[in-house]
Order: C-alpha cells, then structure tokens, then sequence
C-alpha cells in the first residue's frame, strides 16, 4: 500500500470565478445607483446692491479723467498727483467700492500699468480694467 501525500497546493480556479460574478454585479448595478444631491437653502437678494464704480479713464493724450458712477457719473479731470488724494476721498464711504481703469486703445500698456501702480500705493484694493465686449 501507497501512503497519499498531502497536496500543500491551493485551488484558486473558484476564487476567480466567485470575483467575476462579483465585478459583473458591480457593473450592471453601478450606473443605477442615486448619487446624492443636497439641497441648498435659499435667500433672498442681498442687503445692500453693488457699489457704482469709480472709473480713471486714461485717454489718447495720456490725460486722467475720474468718473463717480455713484455720484451721476461726473467727469473730473485729474492729474496723476492728486489721483490718490481724490480716490481716497471719494471711497471714504466706501472702502470696497471698486475702480476701473479704462485705457485708450492708443495708450501704451505702461501708461495703464503706471496708474495702476499708483492705485495699488494708495491701497486701493479692488482695481480692474474696463473693456469693450467682443463680437
């Protein structure tokens, strides 16, 4: 008589199949899983509107001119010099009303850049640039 010995090896054959039923399951029951939206809550429109811009318009001739929007858009000319002086006095209410720059197509982009640049001295803090939307 033969002694049988033992077999130290693992079948792994069933192992894979249970995972390949497995993964189809998986592949046909994900797309119709829900996933999960949250409800947002909702407000009215805020207290207070948006502050009218202030408006430093840079012409051909290199010359400053500020508009007030929030004061009937009146046309001030103004020299670099008292830029400053003027914009703090006309944002004293309002320290977060933005100012736009609006630059002449002929004006060099160091004129622009300047301006901008005595803005950002006199801390100014939300400075844009106004352009003309394309077609």
């Amino acid at each position: 008589m033969r002694q049988r010995r033992l077999m130290n090896e693992i079948n792994v054959v069933p192992y894979i199949d249970v995972m390949l039923v497995l993964l189809v399951i998986f592949m046909v029951t994900a797309p119709m899983i829900q996933t999960g939206s949250v409800d947002l809550p909702s407000v009215g429109k805020s207290q207070q509107p948006p502050a009218a811009p202030l408006e430093i318009m840079i012409k051909a001739d290199q010359s400053l001119v500020l508009r007030d929007r929030a004061k009937g858009a009146q046309e001030v000319a103004v020299t670099r010099a008292e830029l400053p002086a003027r914009l703090k006095e006309a944002q004293a209410k309002n320290p977060q009303q933005p100012v736009l720059i609006a630059g002449d197509k002929s004006v060099k982009y160091e004129a622009v850049l300047s301006v901008m640049d005595e803005l950002q001295r006199a801390q100014v803090t939300k400075i844009g640039l106004l352009v003309q939307p394309g077609k």
